[in-house]
């Protein structure tokens, strides 16, 4: 079995393009995904979040929802805005966010190497969510958003993906948000092999982002084993839909945290309490940290520049080494009495891509009462958590840009 394999996309037709393309399913609210297809027949929203073509009070993991998705799915089919690609294929498929390019390649990879952690996981998953995709996938018959994956570079695959991106592409639309997505479709036997192969002697892959979806995936595969008395390893179930990026084109941007209270604290007793483990300092302007260790901290109106004392920092544990476990184990639980950041409601999580306003913006209206600015979590550290088997706190990473819904699904059934 194949660590990777080419298929038959199911994609949107050329002039259908730009319209079907939409913002991955989590990072929008209903109420935004509403705004955002409004007056758009043919978004991808409509199938990969169909309450928005409900009432409004309609719980979004209600069974009515899928069967709607499904609808929605096969509509655009019958009426030709999505077309199945004839044959097996791999897609070159590229990012372009202001200067920052990535390059990577759609295909789909095998759940059993998912289950054996060839391709590795670094994240713990959320049971209702991981619910939410079995039911949306096993509605449709077909994942439609792509797992984000990487892997350590390698120059054939790199030279290959140049050499295939020198045409024009199959698919180029810029989406609302600036970031433009262009798709080249990789027929040609021989390349498909090489690309094929060159996969198959990696030692693994890694998930960047989307362990929900790998994780239905492996689950939809599961139930469609047990109900198939001719299963064969071969079927569409045993692979998912991935994009497939080289670690050296990925971007990833801090992940700030946001805390509602100082623990029934004074300021003053909790800047004090903060300087057991870490150095404080003022700040004259907005604190974007520029090394591990450093942090920024808002509260009352003022930015302050915090570093760990290094006796503080473990010198082996790839996880409590992370700025996010720092600030969690040093901070965060200490001194504010948040153990469970996956469940605590005091805290919240800001994507780096929003910036530091948005910070100062949730403290200053009251919401919350300090923030706390991290430096990235590195791909490195990613991939060292990954390889010892371990799992990173809630919320480590942000990547950007996002993958599109929409522009290949991969057709299970």
């Amino acid at each position: 079995m194949h660590l990777i394999r080419p298929f038959a996309g199911l994609r949107p037709a050329p002039e259908y393009a730009a319209d079907v393309a939409a913002p991955p399913y989590d990072v929008l609210n209903t109420q935004e995904a509403r705004e955002r297809a409004e007056g758009k027949p043919w978004s991808f929203l409509h199938i990969s979040k169909p309450e928005i073509d409900l009432p409004e009070s309609t719980d979004p993991y209600a069974p009515e929802v899928y069967i709607k998705g499904k609808e929605n799915f096969e509509r655009m089919i019958a009426k030709g805005i999505l077309k199945q690609d004839p044959w097996p294929c791999y897609y070159f498929y590229r990012l372009v966010m202001g200067t920052h390019t990535q390059t990577g390649l759609v295909a789909v990879a095998s759940v059993p190497d998912y289950d054996s952690n060839r391709i590795r996981k670094h994240e713990f998953t959320r049971p209702d969510k991981e619910d939410d995709r079995v039911r949306q996938i096993d509605a449709l018959g077909a994942q439609t958003g792509p797992v984000f994956l990487t892997y350590r570079h390698n120059e054939i695959v790199d030279g290959i993906a140049e050499q295939v991106t020198q045409g024009h592409p199959d698919v180029d639309v810029t989406a609302d948000d600036g970031v433009r997505h262009s798709l080249w479709v990789v027929s040609d036997s021989e390349m498909v092999e090489k690309l094929s192969y060159e996969f198959d002697a990696m030692k693994c892959l890694y998930i960047a982002d989307g362990h929900h979806r790998s994780a239905a995936a492996s689950r939809v595969a599961k139930l469609r084993q047990e109900k198939n008395p001719n299963h064969t390893g071969d079927e569409p179930y045993n692979y998912f839909l991935s994009v497939i990026f080289p670690d050296n084109q990925m971007k990833i941007l801090d992940y700030n945290r946001v805390i509602k209270d100082l623990n029934s604290l004074s300021e003053a007793d909790f800047l004090t309490a903060i300087e057991k483990n870490f150095e404080i300092k003022n700040a004259v302007e907005k604190v974007k940290p520029v090394e591990a260790g450093e942090f920024g901290m808002y509260l009352s109106g003022k930015w302050f520049r915090l570093k760990i004392k290094p006796e503080r920092v473990p010198t082996k544990d790839p996880v409590k080494r992370l700025d996010v476990s720092l600030l969690a184990d040093n901070l965060i639980a200490p001194v504010l009495n948040i153990t469970d950041p996956r469940r605590d409601k005091r805290i919240d999580f800001v994507g780096g891509i929003r910036g530091l306003e948005e910070l100062e913006r949730r403290v200053d209206s009251g919401e919350m009462a300090v923030a706390f600015s991290l430096y990235p979590t590195s791909l490195a550290q990613l991939m060292a958590v990954a390889d010892a088997g371990e799992v990173m706190p809630p919320k480590s990473t942000w990547f950007e840009p996002k993958l599109a819904d929409g522009l290949v699904s991969h057709v299970i059934e």
